[in-house]
C-alpha cells in the first residue's frame, strides 16, 4: 500500500484532469479522478480521500452540492476541499467557504 497521500481531482473537463494528475504524480502523491460531482460521491465512499479539488461548474451535481454533501455525512466531513473554479466573484467564493471548504482557488 502506499503511503503517498491521496488526492482526488473531481472535474469535467478531461485536460484540466489530465495537466492537474500529472503534475500532482510528478511531486510524489496519488491522484484519483471523478468528472462530476454524483461519481466523485460514490468513489469517496469507497476510496476516502487524503483531500479533494473539486470544481464548482459541472453538470448534474455541481462542486457546491458535493462539498455539502460531503460535509453533512459524518464519514467524510473532515476530508478537507479545495475549490477549483473559474468562479472568481466574492459571492462564489464566499459560498464555497461557507459549505466547508478550506481553500477556493480560481483557474485562469
Amino acid at each position: 500500500m502506499s503511503s503517498a497521500a491521496l488526492i482526488l481531482v473531481v472535474d469535467d473537463t478531461p485536460a484540466n484532469l489530465e495537466v492537474i494528475c500529472e503534475t500532482l504524480g510528478d511531486v510524489g502523491y496519488e491522484v484519483a479522478t471523478a468528472i462530476n460531482g454524483d461519481r466523485a460521491l460514490k468513489r469517496i465512499q469507497a476510496h476516502p480521500p487524503d483531500l479533494v479539488l473539486l470544481d464548482v461548474q459541472m453538470p448534474g451535481i455541481d462542486g457546491f452540492e458535493t462539498c455539502q454533501r460531503l460535509k453533512a455525512d459524518p464519514t467524510t466531513a473532515s476530508i478537507p476541499i479545495i475549490f477549483m473554479t473559474a468562479l472568481s466573484d466574492a459571492a462564489s467564493k464566499e459560498k464555497g467557504f461557507a459549505f466547508g471548504a478550506v481553500d477556493y482557488i480560481t483557474k485562469p
